[in-house]
């Protein structure tokens, strides 16, 4: 028989206290799977797999009984095989930069590491469109379609390890969403393999087709519970102009949020509009202090545009948009290193939080553009009654910030409140007819929060799905539904 798989969910962890899977059934385990793989792809070395066992949320993992490196389809088809006979547990992985332990270990789970299926098959320039392995970063994939003039727009921040199969389980946003879309509007067809091995393609290649259901959106944002991505077909875009932007300081944040709804509301698009609020501008001026950014400022805006024809117009109707809602000061950027220069303090976005008190909360809300003011009133009322400091920056231009609690870890009170206001920002985005995540996911961090968001009967329908793709329950269990 084969063993019962874990559901237990605690906060922030898969566990399976007691669970029969151990022993003399891993060791055979183990051997069934090097018996069936290519050498050197099966480790159980234990440093090794504890290393692979924890995503970028640090999530405390249970350990995992091996480490899979399979090197082609038919490998990770005959893992999964294996896995589901036995009823052992499998963890898809790719580069681990998730932010909520959807790729974290499971207790007694394979960690299915799919880093070395990082193959770019071919680039069709005719048909524009890219098809790869899931392991290929996703910097790589841009950097090969601009050699032939083709743009692959899905831009998350961590661009430059993320791997397409991870952005594509987790349906990955980033900067570029207010013009492109989520990964989700670049996924052509997948090919997968299912929970008994089987191997599948979603659908055809071309870029209309209605047999069917649209399966191939169902696999994108489903963090490895339905099946294993093993090759992805992307559509591509003819590539745009040179990126140029303006960028402004406010006085606060309501002017800043005007402005940013008058422009993407307006009828020149912007690529990129972001958003950084008065916590984050005083951590970028503590690690980034040669940007420059004044005192005063109380919100910051940067809005891009890639237009070939057209884009010192849509600079013009930036930095007026800027202008007449407030803005202290604009500055505009023609050429890349210009650029770079406004894109610096979003990028320091990350360690400038943690430098103003030494930690800080992963946050992923969206909701509706017009709700966006409610939100920040929201969040003042909670900074005051809870004692703690919320930024708000992130992706304005299409309604999806980034409330992160910053605290003290070494603070017990200071962690705890930090922690009861990171969960009441969940609950104030869905009662704004928002969600909980965004772009990065639920995995199991944010398992606990689904409920308030999707009524019973659709998790009932969603659980049901998942009973088809998956009927003993071993592709990433506790995470996602």
């Amino acid at each position: 028989m084969g063993r019962r798989v874990c559901r237990a969910v605690t906060y922030g962890a898969t566990q399976c206290p007691g669970h029969p899977y151990g022993g003399a059934v891993a060791t055979a385990f183990v051997k069934t799977l090097r018996d069936l793989l290519s050498d050197g792809a099966v480790i159980d070395d234990p440093p090794v797999v504890a290393e692979h066992a924890f995503d970028a949320s640090r999530t405390t993992a249970p350990v995992a009984a091996v480490l899979v490196r399979p090197r082609s389809t038919r490998e990770v088809s005959a893992v999964l095989r294996a896995a589901n006979d036995a009823g052992v547990p499998v963890v898809p992985q790719g580069a681990r930069s998730g932010l909520v332990g959807a790729a974290a270990a499971i207790d007694g789970a394979v960690l299915l590491d799919l880093g070395a299926l990082d193959r770019i098959v071919r680039i069709d320039p005719v048909d524009r469109i890219a098809v790869v392995q899931p392991g290929v970063v996703v910097a790589d994939l841009q950097r090969a379609a601009a050699a032939v003039g083709l743009f692959y727009p899905p831009d998350p921040a961590s661009a430059e390890w993320a791997s397409i199969g991870g952005t594509i389980a987790t349906n990955a946003g980033g900067m570029r969403c207010v013009k492109y879309g989520v990964t989700r509007d670049a996924v052509r067809s997948l090919e997968a393999v299912l929970a008994d091995g089987e191997i599948v393609r979603t659908r055809a290649e071309t870029v209309k087709g209605v047999a069917g259901l649209d399966l191939t959106s169902l696999f994108v944002g489903s963090e490895g519970t339905l099946g294993v991505i093993t090759e992805a077909t992307l559509a591509l875009r003819p590539a745009p102009g040179p990126s140029r932007g303006v960028s402004a300081i406010f006085r606060d944040a309501a002017s800043a949020f005007a402005a940013a709804n008058v422009i993407a509301s307006g009828s020149r698009l912007p690529s990129t509009l972001e958003f950084l609020d008065e916590v984050a501008l005083r951590g970028i001026r503590l690690v980034r202090p040669e940007l420059g950014i004044p005192d005063s400022a109380q919100a910051w805006l940067l809005a891009v545009t890639d237009e070939v024809i057209g884009s010192a117009e849509d600079l013009d109707g930036f930095e007026a948009a800027f202008l007449a809602h407030g803005a202290q000061a604009a500055t505009r950027a023609d050429d890349p290193e210009q650029l770079d220069h406004l894109f610096a303090a979003r990028r320091a976005l990350s360690p400038a939080l943690v430098a103003v008190r030494g930690g800080a909360t992963h946050g992923d809300l969206a909701v509706p553009r017009s709700q966006l003011p409610v939100l920040a009133d929201a969040v003042v009322e909670l900074r005051l009654r809870l004692g703690v400091e919320i930024s708000l920056a992130g992706h304005v231009g299409d309604g999806n910030l980034h409330p992160t609690v910053v605290f003290d870890p070494g603070d017990a009170d200071e962690t705890a409140r930090a922690r009861e206001a990171e969960h009441e920002l969940l609950v104030l985005a869905q009662r704004l007819g928002g969600t909980v995540a965004g772009e990065h996911g639920i995995g199991s961090v944010k398992l606990h929060a689904v409920d308030g968001e999707v009524p019973p009967r659709i998790r009932e329908l969603q659980r049901a799905v998942k009973s088809v793709f998956d009927p003993r329950g071993i592709l990433n269990p506790g995470r996602k539904l």
